[in-house]
This record gives structure tokens, C-alpha cells and sequence, in this order.
């Protein structure tokens, strides 16, 4: 059995279709054939037995061929009568039988078995029956036996009988014709099933040739084209989206490596023409002017803090989306971590002035990443303020606000602010990757919330931060 499970799983789908729509179409049809040999068979046999019923002979005709003075009721007959030489035109045996079980032909070429059945009706046992026997020579007969009433005392029944060959001929030839119509069943089947499988499978084949065209020639551009609601066509739906999610993450990537490389590019070229203008001033013994030198010296290290910065950027950017359900995720205080963050904005910008309106919530998110993101928030903020400008912070109920007066964002740049490495054309000469707004939307969408930027009333523009809160943190037991 397990042998022929392996061999099934083994072979193709439209050839396992086919052969499942085959055998359930031999069963169909074997049940159907059976069911109709049954029904057949009993209404023969119902015809039968009302033409025995219906040949009943008169008393008469019986008791004159035997002797009534019988001893004991034994049946005997009386002489030999010219049916036995000329039976009717059915092959019909007519035997009277007595409650000891003797028995007489009447009419007929050979006795007929008796059986219990026989001399119950005969003893009165039994009104009449309908059963099968078998003659002298081994021919089957139905036998319809009933009790001779006329003559009560003498206790005596008479057995009707035909061959049963009259209806095992018809079920006989019947078994050949069902026989004959089911195999022809069962072949149109399994060509059925094939032409079915094969033609249901063909959209199948076309997917299965697109994703290894896909996994050949690694061509994301390919697309199914999907016929219908069922579910292959769902199945060509999902597989074109797919492909399509595919190629827009393979061009997102590319995108940021081209983006990076450019973004590299330059502090690099800085880096490398200040080294190089070093290095040839101690190659050729001309000393640099010290301002000159402490001016070059400067630039490297402005340009390595930027390739720092960028670094770090793509590496936080690099990172799997692995949303609010890691081990390092835990309940924060975001008034804790802003007022933090705004501590270190006051020293990147001393001639600002900073308000804060931090009221109380807490939110599930990574540390190290929500405190960069609210960091970035605010560098930008700091960045764009005028001297001695103000930036006004304000929480409440998980709405993070950071409003600055600079200039603000143009109402077309607005849609490309969280893009990766896009800087506004007139923010380009200011230090930065274009990676912070990036970082910023990415970890706020991890942890749930939403981000936006907007132009704020009266000039400037304002970072608008909502996250879901989190169940409050029970309070520290203080170490005795």
C-alpha cells in the first residue's frame, strides 16, 4: 500500500488528475451497473413468481392423478400421465407434495427438490412460498408452493416450478452489456480526465514557465496575464505582484546604491584633495601657512564626521524591518527620551531657545532607534532655525510636535521630504546625507505611528509624531 502511495505522489499532477477522475468515474459507474443488475434481477424475479402464481392448476386437474385413499397422506401417483413426455411451453413442473415430504409430479419431465419450506405449507405452517431449489439434474428452478385446501385432511401442497435459466440468461447478458458500456465509460473517462487536466493545468503551465523564466533570466518585468476570478487567476494576481514588489525593491536598492556612492563621492574627492595637498607639502619641503594647514586639517575632520554620520545612516537604513516585536523592544518614556534629545540639540545650537511641553507617555519601541529618530527631528529643526531663533516642543497624549521659524519647505518638496538621500536645493550646501527624515519615518512606522511635515501658521515648519502609548511601566522598588 505504501509502495503504490510513493508510486502516485510520484507522478505528474495532470496524470494524478486524470487517474482520480478515472477511478471515480469506475466507481460511479460500477454502482450504477450493480444497482442496476440488483433492480433488474428482482423485477425478474417478481415477474417470475406472478407467472407461477398466475399458472396455478385447478384441484381437479391435481387430485385425479394421484390416490386420495393414501396412507398417512403420502402422495401417490396413480400413473404416468402424458405430461411428463409433453411439457407445456414453459418448461413448467407441476408436483404435488404431502407434510412427510414425498412428492408426486403432476406435470413436468423430473421431480423437483422439496424443501422445509415446502411441507411447512404443506402441514399448514405456512400460508405459501417463494424459493429457490434445485431438480434431479441440477438445474435451478423457482418454485411458488401452496396448500391444496380443497382436500384439508389429506395435507397436501403443490409446487409450481420454471427454470431459473429464464432469468439468469437475461441477467447474464445484462452483466455483459453493463460490463461492455463501462469500459467504454471508464476510457472516456480517463481520456476525459486528461483532456481536463491538461487543460486545466495550462494556466499552471504558464505560471510555472514564467517563475522559471524569472528564476533563468532573472527578468522581474515579465507579468501573467490573468483571465477570470478563480483561483488561478488569483494565483496570476499574487505572482504579478509579486514580481512587481520584487522589482521595486531590486530598484530601491539600486537607487540607494547609486545615491550612496554619489553621496560618498563627495566628502571623499574633499578628503582626498586635502590629503593630497599635505602630503605634497611635506613631500616637496613647502611648509603650509599654519592658518591654511589648521583650515585643511578642519575640513578632513568635518568631511570624516560626515562619512561617519553617512555611515551610520546606511547602516540604521540597512537594517531589517523587524517592527515592535524584537527582544530589544521595550516601554519607553517619550518624555524622557525628548527632553534628552533636547538636551543635546542645546548644545548643537547654544544661541536657540528650546520649549518644551512634555506631558507623560510611554510607547513600545527600540531604544537606540527612537531617540535617534526624535534626534533627527530636532537637528533638522536646529539646522533650519534662524540665530537666536526659536523651536517650540510640545507633547501630549502621544502627538510629538517640533515647530522651528526658518524659512519652511517649498508645498512641492513636502511629498519628498522622507525620500532616501533627497535634499531640499536650497539645503544642499548644508551639512547632512538627506538620510534623517528616512530614519525617522522608518522608525516611527515600526513602531506603529505616523509621521508627517507640514507648514506651520505664521512661518516655518512643523514635524508632526503620533505613536500608539503603552501600558505604564510599574515603578522601581528602591534597593534597600
Amino acid at each position: 500500500m505504501n509502495r503504490l502511495v510513493r508510486r502516485y505522489r510520484g507522478l505528474p499532477l495532470r496524470s494524478r488528475l486524470a487517474l482520480l477522475v478515472t477511478v471515480a468515474v469506475a466507481l460511479a459507474v460500477a454502482a450504477v451497473a450493480v444497482t442496476c443488475w440488483f433492480v433488474v434481477r428482482n423485477a425478474q424475479l417478481d415477474s417470475l413468481d406472478d407467472a407461477l402464481s398466475s399458472k396455478r392448476p385447478k384441484p381437479g386437474e391435481v387430485i385425479q392423478q394421484i390416490d386420495i385413499d393414501a396412507v398417512a397422506g403420502n402422495a401417490k401417483c396413480l400413473r404416468e400421465i402424458p405430461g411428463r413426455d409433453n411439457p407445456d411451453l414453459y418448461n413448467q413442473t407441476i408436483q404435488v407434495v404431502a407434510k412427510n415430504g414425498t412428492n408426486c409430479v403432476v406435470l413436468g419431465r423430473q421431480a423437483i427438490d422439496v424443501t422445509d419450506a415446502d411441507t411447512a405449507v404443506a402441514r399448514r405452517d405456512q400460508r405459501e412460498t417463494y424459493h429457490d431449489t434445485t431438480a434431479a439434474n441440477g438445474e435451478k428452478y423457482r418454485v411458488y408452493t401452496y396448500p391444496l385446501d380443497e382436500y384439508p385432511e389429506l395435507r397436501l401442497a403443490v409446487s409450481v416450478a420454471r427454470p431459473l435459466s429464464e432469468v439468469d440468461d437475461t441477467l447474464d447478458n445484462l452483466a455483459l452489456i453493463l460490463l461492455f458500456v463501462a469500459g467504454i465509460g471508464v476510457l472516456g473517462a480517463g481520456a476525459a480526465g486528461l483532456w481536463v487536466a491538461r487543460t486545466g493545468l495550462r494556466p499552471v503551465d504558464r505560471l510555472t514557465g514564467a517563475v522559471e523564466h524569472v528564476a533563468r533570466t532573472e527578468d522581474l518585468s515579465l507579468r501573467i496575464p490573468v483571465e477570470g476570478d478563480d483561483e488561478i487567476a488569483r494565483l496570476s494576481e499574487s505572482f504579478n505582484s509579486m514580481t512587481a514588489s520584487l522589482a521595486s525593491s531590486r530598484d530601491l536598492q539600486q537607487q540607494l546604491i547609486a545615491d550612496a556612492g554619489h553621496e560618498l563621492r563627495t566628502p571623499l574627492t574633499s578628503l582626498r584633495t586635502n590629503i593630497e595637498l599635505l602630503a605634497r607639502s611635506e613631500e616637496t619641503g613647502r611648509a603650509i601657512p599654519p592658518d591654511d594647514r589648521k583650515a585643511l586639517l578642519a575640513s578632513v575632520t568635518a568631511q570624516m564626521t560626515e562619512l561617519a554620520a553617512l555611515i551610520g545612516d546606511l547602516q540604521e537604513l540597512s537594517r531589517p524591518d523587524s517592527g515592535t516585536a524584537g527582544d530589544k523592544v521595550q516601554v519607553l518614556a517619550l518624555h524622557d527620551l525628548t527632553r534628552t534629545a533636547i538636551e543635546r540639540a542645546r548644545l548643537r545650537g547654544p544661541e536657540l531657545t528650546i520649549t518644551a511641553d512634555l506631558a507623560p507617555w510611554y510607547v513600545r519601541a527600540e531604544p537606540p532607534a527612537l531617540e535617534r529618530a526624535v534626534v533627527n527631528i530636532l537637528d533638522n529643526a536646529v539646522k533650519f532655525s534662524p540665530p537666536h531663533g526659536t523651536v517650540d516642543v510640545r507633547l501630549d497624549r502621544g502627538h510629538l510636535t517640533v515647530r522651528d521659524h526658518g524659512p519652511g519647505i517649498p508645498a512641492d518638496e513636502l511629498p519628498h521630504v522622507f525620500d532616501r538621500f533627497w535634499r531640499s536645493p536650497t539645503a544642499r550646501s548644508l551639512p547632512g546625507s538627506g538620510l534623517g527624515l528616512s530614519i525617522v519615518a522608518r522608525t516611527v512606522q515600526q513602531c506603529g505611528g505616523e509621521v508627517a511635515l507640514r507648514a506651520a501658521e505664521g512661518g516655518g515648519t512643523e514635524a508632526s509624531v503620533r505613536l500608539p502609548g503603552a501600558p505604564t511601566p510599574p515603578p522601581e522598588t528602591p534597593a534597600p
